[in-house]
């Protein structure tokens, strides 16, 4: 079984909250101790409702954001540590593909300046040793090397999306952190997009962690699965698993809620009642004790510790 690529072991990421009426200091807890692993070659999705923390976790992971405690462990050392000067050298084997990626693109830069910009900064000092490279990552990822001469504005969607890949991918990295890539496609780009990651992936070994709220998918793209609800991981599966014998409440709730196109089938959808509470004050005990339909006294009390139910299969839930 490959090894361990990344462990991230009790991430913390709060916001703090300032209150003209109260002069207590608060925060929003947005990854509030976390922990899950990914191995090298392997894509890890991870699911939940919007604002649960999915994007500040894989931005904490790369430090765009200081986390506020806890480690995150690449290629067996502690990054949290890292000064900035450290942190360089790490950012060449771990990228970020964005969920806008117009807005993730200088307007003012020509594709070809854009994956040029990322070579130089990266000590490719050499003009036509960059070019070179910017037809190549082009052409990796579907496009002509024609396009180097454009700008961002010039392109649909999706080809924007293959130019932020072909960024990502310019310093070789063994991580990528993909943010929600498809969600702002049309569905017909989804598919060709999430086939090209998985095109790249085999081809260049590639690790995954794919962020997303759309389950199909995840399915579709990931080995395992973490469902995250209100800054906590509740579970993590095997992709399969996952599906075919969901463990917490809220899982089930997810999955029921996937839309079908097969006729005949009457799949039980479960209604979640309730708004998702404040991350600045957050349930005590299970933080989805106030959603689910299967609590008891304990669940508002006693915050539930992770149970391994076999073959990779956790769940932090006081039902098991």
């Amino acid at each position: 079984m490959p090894e361990k690529l990344l462990e991230v072991m009790e991430l913390k990421k709060y916001f703090p909250v300032k209150s003209f009426l109260s002069r207590s200091r608060e925060y929003v807890k947005a990854v509030d101790g976390i922990d899950f692993y990914i191995r090298k070659g392997e894509t890890l999705g991870l699911v939940g409702e919007s604002g649960c923390g999915k994007s500040t976790t894989g931005r904490t992971i790369v430090r765009l954001l200081e986390p506020t405690g806890g480690k995150v462990i690449f290629e067996g050392e502690d990054i949290i540590t890292y000064d900035r000067k450290k942190l360089k050298n790490v950012w060449n084997k771990m990228q970020l593909i964005f969920q806008d990626p117009f807005a993730s693109l200088n307007p003012r830069l020509t594709v070809g300046d854009a994956l040029e910009e990322v070579l130089y900064v990266h000590n490719v000092k050499d003009h036509g040793e960059r070019y070179k490279k910017a037809v190549e990552l082009l052409e990796m990822v579907g496009l002509s090397s024609n396009y180097l001469t454009r700008f961002p504005h010039e392109f649909s969607g999706g080809q924007r999306q293959r130019i932020v890949i072909a960024r990502a991918l310019a310093v070789n990295p063994k991580l990528v952190i993909c943010d929600e890539p498809v969600s702002a496609l049309d569905v017909s780009i989804q598919a060709q997009v999430i086939n090209l990651l998985e095109e790249l992936q085999k081809e260049l070994n590639l690790t995954y962690l794919f962020i997303s709220h759309d389950l199909r998918v995840v399915k579709h793209i990931s080995n395992r699965i973490a469902v995250m609800y209100l800054g906590k991981i509740v579970e993590t599966a095997p992709s399969d698993e996952i599906f075919n014998n969901p463990a917490h409440p809220y899982s089930h709730a997810l999955i029921s809620a996937i839309p079908t196109v097969d006729l005949g089938t009457s799949g039980e959808k479960i209604l979640l009642e309730g708004d998702v509470p404040s991350p600045v004050n957050p349930p005590t005990g299970c933080r989805f004790h106030t959603r689910c339909n299967y609590k008891k006294d304990i669940c508002s009390q006693i915050e539930p510790e992770q149970k391994d139910l076999g073959g990779e299969h956790y769940v932090a839930c006081h039902l098991y």
